[in-house]
């Protein structure tokens, strides 16, 4: 009985040895790619924002993007318009990772055929705006390659990530955010041109809609110095 009480006791200490091994694992991988992102303290980048949105036509626009911690966002679109919550882009990968959270191993998974880790946060203040996050990070160069992101005012919405020369910074050429239009509301006068040719500013139109926007990245100036008044 004695023998037996000690296999199940020495069952058990390894299995709480490997859970902390991987906690603790997957939360220095997850401090090693906050470390690569806050190496960023502002930056302003130029690109083009592509808007599809169900029943809707946006144009396609210039955009100018200004960013400086710890949560300054502020973008310029020459068309005056952008669907996307900024919520959902202010959001970015800094307010992301910052905060205390818990970090649970969720396993591999494969994005375009590189091989990622997928990590769920849990936040520990219950009063946090984010909820939960999935990311899915590519381990050998310390980047979140996609972002699963629950929140309380914004829902869920996805956020994927291409990278190329800017990716010593961990910022991205290309950055595709989809989410829920139910969530967003137009802005008091605003009209936009829907499909079948009409005007309209009803939010009957956008209830059940799915909204995807893409930012491709033309240039960053990072670290520069950008006063506060640009925001």
């Amino acid at each position: 009985m004695d023998m037996m009480y000690k296999t199940i006791l020495l069952s058990n200490i390894f299995l709480l040895s490997a859970f902390f091994t991987f906690a603790q694992d997957v939360s220095s991988l997850v401090q090693k790619v906050r470390t690569k992102i806050e190496q960023v303290n502002s930056y302003e980048a130029d690109g083009t924002m592509k808007t599809n949105v169900n029943f809707l036509k946006v144009p396609q626009a210039k955009v100018k993007i200004y960013f400086k911690k710890p949560d300054k966002l502020k973008i310029k679109n020459e068309n005056g318009i952008s669907l996307v919550p900024k919520s959902i882009l202010g959001t970015g990968l800094n307010n992301l990772l910052k905060g205390n959270f818990t970090a649970l191993d969720a396993g591999s998974d494969l994005i375009n055929n590189t091989k990622v880790r997928v990590v769920k946060l849990i936040p520990v203040d219950d009063n946090a705006e984010i909820v939960l996050s999935t990311i899915y990070i590519d381990e050998p160069h310390l980047v979140i390659l996609k972002a699963k992101i629950t929140t309380k005012e914004s829902g869920t919405y996805e956020i994927e990530m291409n990278y190329g020369k800017y990716m010593d910074y961990a910022l991205p050429d290309k950055i595709t955010c989809t989410f829920s239009i139910k969530n967003y509301k137009l802005p008091k006068g605003v009209t936009l041109d829907y499909d079948d040719g009409s005007k309209k500013r009803s939010d009957e139109n956008l209830k059940d809609a799915r909204g995807k926007v893409e930012i491709i990245y033309d240039s960053y100036s990072v670290n520069k110095n950008i006063p506060d008044n640009v925001f």
